[in-house]
């Protein structure tokens, strides 16, 4: 799945992306960035990600880098 970060706390580790499939805002699990090559995420970031159990993003990669920009919502 592909999405785009929405936001990001550094500190907490809270977070939520926007699916670009349907445009469904998707918290991030805690563990979203552990194996990851992130430390950080930014605003507006296309990421890779895998659903959880609990229906969060984790497991994030690196997303395409055709179209970088935020969608329109």
């Amino acid at each position: 799945m592909q999405g785009v970060i929405k936001s990001y706390d550094p500190g907490t580790g809270d977070g939520a992306l926007i699916n670009e499939s349907d445009f469904a805002e998707i918290d991030l699990a805690a563990d979203a960035l552990d194996g990851s090559l992130f430390r950080m995420l930014r605003q507006g970031q296309r990421v890779n990600f895998e659903l959880d159990a609990q229906g969060r993003a984790t497991a994030l990669k690196l997303g395409s880098e055709a179209d970088m920009s935020t969608p329109d919502l």
